[in-house]
């Protein structure tokens, strides 16, 4: 008798392909950027000023990085793309990008000299904010194990990894006031970082969307 079941459709044999897909690949894939950088203002080849231009890229591929683990999301609801199980690495390697941007700025920037680090996060906005954003992401990963949303139940992990939304938001606030005066860049990222985060939160009321 032949086979009465549907052909799988291309959703479903990409759902099937990215499940043999292992979550570090995607780590070290969302790391790649951060690599390629590094090794470019380390062998002097990021322009006039490389420590500069480090500091400033690897910030930006990690607010890419934050955005990208907020569209799992919407993708998910438009288009039925799955890719939840990616969703933790993508935020682990955002943290990791945030922290050597923070790095980069107190080695290459201020020397690891505590009171120019503290003069530059209390008198200048930007860093304050970016500051503000990448304390938030702490827990975040100090949290992103399994065993920890077992230790802190579901519901309560839940409620602590919402600090995204705003995470995200004060990623883009940061940008923008970066740059000293309007351009089209930043606002772009920031009005990503808000459609973003208010398509999780308002579907959430019609749908229950996670």
């Amino acid at each position: 008798m032949p086979d009465a079941r549907p052909a799988p459709t291309a959703l479903q044999r990409l759902h099937g392909a990215l499940r043999r897909v292992p979550t570090w690949s995607v780590y070290l894939l969302c790391m790649a950027p951060a690599a390629i950088y590094t090794t470019l203002a380390f062998s002097d080849r990021l322009g006039a000023d490389p420590a500069r231009a480090l500091e400033h890229a690897l910030g930006l591929w990690g607010l890419r990085l934050l955005l990208a683990g907020l569209v799992v999301t919407p993708l998910r609801q438009i288009i039925g793309l799955n890719l939840i199980r990616f969703r933790r690495v993508i935020g682990l390697a955002a943290f990791t990008t945030i922290g050597l941007h923070l790095l980069a700025w107190a080695w290459l920037d201020v020397g690891f000299d505590p009171a120019t680090m503290w003069k530059d996060i209390s008198r200048r906005p930007y860093i304050t904010i970016g500051m503000a954003a990448f304390v938030l992401l702490i827990p975040l990963a100090i949290t992103s194990t399994n065993a920890m949303i077992r230790r802190l139940g579901p519901k309560a992990w839940s409620r602590l990894h919402k600090l995204v939304y705003a995470i995200a938001i004060l990623g883009g606030v940061h940008f923008l006031l970066l740059k000293k005066t309007i351009q089209p860049e930043p606002l772009v990222y920031l009005a990503t970082a808000v459609l973003l985060v208010g398509w999780r939160l308002l579907p959430r009321r019609r749908a229950g969307a996670a």
